[in-house]
């Protein structure tokens, strides 16, 4: 019964947004990949900002529920029917009444299963596709035939382009590269190859007074040179995001100069590599919203590097849903732990086998994230840097939580919703 009342619940949304979109006809942008899309989502929509009305997905909303949510303008209503009351009160008033409606839609769109972005092309269809990274082993891949499947998923709001329609893909991804020149669309990319149109290069730590307070890279697009400066989170892949917003910023003949200014306003989004202060004048790099095997090392790549840290403290949860890929992968990755951390905290079963090649690091093992929370904050010292990373049934933000020097400082960790902190 409650599988053919989501089913209906979900056709009703996805009627309702196509009829918002065929009325206000906006331009829709979809950022579609395995990682990255929610900040690449933030990035684009603070510089279409300077041009554009625009509306962009809220936090990770990026299903067949989410996006019709984002369309209609409304919140997640969770299982409140009052909530539920107000999309629809909202939906009729545009349908029936004069709105100002946006003229832009950045969505996210992503896939847990199986024929997800299918269904979402349905009721929207892209005027551009944005395209973070397609990597080995993409996450959700246990629903699936097979890595390539993921892949072909993420990649198809690119098939529904118009021709001529831009395309923005990342320089540096294989996969990504090889199926844009299938298609007719426009393509511009991003990276640090070469040939990229919106080309990176000098990628390393923002500090301010000694202190690491983000990333800078050197920019250039067409001849022209310039800096791009995120404050507050830490690693290469929060560059990637930037160089994405910029490369639409081209597709659509924004300044170079206004897209720079305007990407001063993109806040990167909590769980995504954030730096936060911690307890014991630490510093925390959370990157506790989610973790699949291209993730956590990119992140692992970045504590290994972090400067003035005293000891450097990897918190890795399981990685989850990963299928016959797991035990390998867990595998794979174990054997870069011990060269990017002097203290190796595993939470997990699966994550146990972080701990595995340890080259001289210490070792704590936890089955759970509440486990974790009760005995680690004591071991924290001054000058510490730990990474926290899990996949967000790990919910690794309660360890990043219990580190805080500042307790007012949870609005800034993921998954704060009174529904999420009810949940085990």
């Amino acid at each position: 019964m409650k599988k053919i009342f989501k089913f209906i619940i979900v056709l009703l949304l996805a009627f309702a947004a196509k009829i918002v979109v065929h009325r206000y006809q906006p331009r829709i942008v979809m950022v579609t990949g395995s990682v990255g899309k929610t900040s690449t989502k933030d990035a684009i929509a603070a510089v279409f900002a300077a041009r554009f009305f625009v509306r962009k997905s809220e936090k990770s909303f990026n299903s067949e529920f989410g996006v019709p949510f984002t369309i209609l303008g409304v919140g997640n209503p969770w299982s409140n029917p009052f909530s539920w009351f107000r999309i629809v009160k909202s939906s009729l008033e545009l349908f029936m009444l004069p709105n100002h409606y946006p003229n832009m839609l950045v969505l996210e769109v992503g896939a847990d299963r199986p024929g997800d972005l299918a269904r979402i092309l349905r009721f929207a269809t892209p005027d551009m596709v944005v395209v973070t990274r397609l990597p080995e082993i993409p996450v959700h891949v246990e629903a699936y035939a097979s890595p390539e499947a993921v892949r072909e998923e993420e990649f198809s709001p690119a098939y529904a382009l118009s021709a001529g329609a831009p395309l923005i893909i990342s320089a540096d991804d294989p996969y990504a590269c090889d199926s844009a020149s299938r298609t007719p669309a426009r393509v511009i990319s991003y990276g640090m190859a070469d040939d990229a149109h919106v080309r990176l290069s000098g990628i390393d730590f923002y500090e301010e007074k000694g202190k690491v307070k983000g990333m800078r890279a050197q920019v250039s697009i067409q001849g022209k040179q310039g800096e791009i400066i995120i404050k507050d989170s830490v690693g290469k892949t929060q560059i990637l995001p930037a160089a994405a917003a910029l490369a639409t910023a081209l597709a659509f003949e924004i300044p170079y100069s206004k897209a720079l200014k305007a990407l001063e306003t993109y806040d990167p989004p909590p769980g995504r590599g954030r730096l936060l202060n911690g307890k014991n004048n630490s510093v925390i790099i959370d990157d506790s919203y989610n973790a699949s095997p291209a993730a956590v090392e990119e992140a692992l790549a970045t504590l290994k590097i972090f400067p003035h840290a005293s000891r450097r403290i990897a918190i890795l949860g399981d990685m989850l849903e990963l299928g016959r890929h797991s035990v390998i992968e867990h595998e794979r990755i174990a054997a870069l732990v011990g060269n990017s951390a002097d203290v190796i905290v595993t939470v997990g079963i699966r994550a146990r086998a972080f701990g595995i090649v340890p080259n001289g690091a210490e070792v704590m093992q936890f089955d759970n994230s509440r486990t974790a929370v009760a005995a680690f904050p004591a071991f924290v010292r001054e000058g510490d840097v730990i990474l926290v990373k899990g996949s967000q049934s790990i919910r690794t933000e309660r360890i990043v939580e219990a580190l805080l020097s500042d307790p007012a400082d949870a609005s800034k960790l993921v998954r704060q919703e009174k529904k999420w902190k009810q949940k085990l």
